[in-house]
């Protein structure tokens, strides 16, 4: 068998300790390292930085148990996956309500990820794909950028120019981040192609938190601006409905 040389092995073996706790509550170091077939240093070292992450605790007995880390993921991962489920039917009905694209998107690994989609059926629309990324500095994802405390850190260290309209001036775009975050939603006019306008707002988490963005995209030429202060409104409700749903 080849070995998939994009493993790292130290990582690979670590979240296997860490599936051995949880599958079994108390286990000794003496166990995981025969189940995982590994030396008890190895396992001792590894159990020893779970530990100093909070992803493991060892008891008073000697035995390891998860950490209160694991809280802190296995809400995020329920809401995630939560998320998806309630978002798609409201997503469905902001759809039919105004005859354009309508996503989900969140924030991964310093982008915007579709995670939900709906299309009309006419024939001119704005195609989305789930899994699609985008830059959160261009287009309505911005509104995903606006709400965090550290933007800066998110920024690639180059801004790069999809059209005239895109914004690649930090300072400009800190300034663009304000008004969005003032207004509570965000915009977009040509920023990543000259032919798109969207519009997008917030949806928050069961703790106040901006966890996804809900955003729609129309073809330039047929939205007006009475248009686009009608899918700002629907986009409110329909954001509102997902925060209640999520326990906010």
């Amino acid at each position: 068998m080849e070995e998939n040389t994009d493993i790292i092995q130290a990582v690979d073996v670590s979240i296997s300790v860490l599936m051995a706790v949880a599958k079994s509550p108390d286990t000794r170091l003496t166990d995981i390292a025969r189940k995982l077939n590994q030396t008890k240093p190895r396992i001792l070292r590894m159990l020893r930085t779970l530990e100093h992450r909070g992803l493991v605790r060892k008891t008073s007995e000697g035995g390891y148990r998860l950490g209160n880390a694991i809280i802190v993921l296995g809400t995020a991962a329920s809401t995630q996956v939560d998320l998806v489920k309630i978002a798609s039917p409201i997503l469905e009905s902001v759809g039919q309500k105004v005859n354009e694209t309508v996503q989900l998107r969140i924030i991964d690994n310093a982008e915007s990820l579709c995670i939900a989609k709906f299309e009309p059926s006419r024939d001119l629309r704005v195609h989305a794909l789930i899994g699609r990324r985008r830059p959160l500095y261009a287009g309505s994802s911005k509104v995903l950028l606006a709400f965090l405390p550290q933007q800066l850190q998110l920024l690639p260290a180059r801004l790069d120019r999809f059209t005239q309209r895109t914004i690649t001036d930090r300072i400009k775009l800190m300034a663009h981040l304000r008004e969005i975050r003032k207004a509570g939603y965000c915009i977009s006019r040509g920023e990543v192609s000259d032919q798109l306008v969207s519009v997008a707002v917030p949806v928050l988490a069961f703790d106040g938190s901006v966890i996804a963005a809900l955003n729609i995209a129309a073809p330039a030429f047929r939205t007006q601006d009475s248009d686009l202060e009608r899918f700002v409104s629907i986009l409110k409700g329909a954001s509102r409905k997902i925060s209640e749903e999520l326990n906010w």
